[in-house]
């Protein structure tokens, strides 16, 4: 007897298989893999273009990634890889880890529980896998 699937299962088998058909290189591809071929930028650059290269007197590359951490923790799950991503950046930028937490915890209120305990669980993943990358 086979296991019966959840439509959501369904249409990402569907979503695979088409995949395949179109390029079978795709057969082995994963978010993290995909992320793993966009560096980390420098904070220089980070402010640049993110911070204060557009004002002298505007936000600074971290509190404009710690808002974009914000904006994206309320997109939920559909946000995987831009928030691990962003979490890389804001460690690049100077933020700790508490300012990360508590970013993501504030929005808890906004956008749920559901939605704040994954973005956390992704910020740890990237915290872990940096102090990995420092020893």
């Amino acid at each position: 007897m086979s296991e019966s699937k959840t439509p959501f299962e369904l249409m990402m088998g569907q979503a695979h298989e088409m995949a395949r058909a179109f390029n079978p290189a795709l057969e082995s591809f994963s978010p993290k893999g995909f992320e793993k071929l966009w560096p980390t930028m420098p904070k220089d650059v980070m402010e640049f273009w993110f911070g204060r290269g557009l004002s002298k007197e505007g936000l600074d590359a971290k509190t404009r990634l710690l808002l974009t951490l914000a904006g994206l923790t309320m997109q939920g799950a559909q946000a995987d890889t831009p928030v691990r991503m962003t979490v890389r950046h804001l460690l690049e930028a100077g933020a700790t880890k508490d300012e990360i937490a508590e970013t993501i915890a504030q929005m808890s209120m906004f956008a749920g529980i559901p939605a704040m305990t994954r973005a956390m669980e992704l910020a740890r993943e990237v915290m872990e896998d940096n102090k990995d990358d420092e020893a």
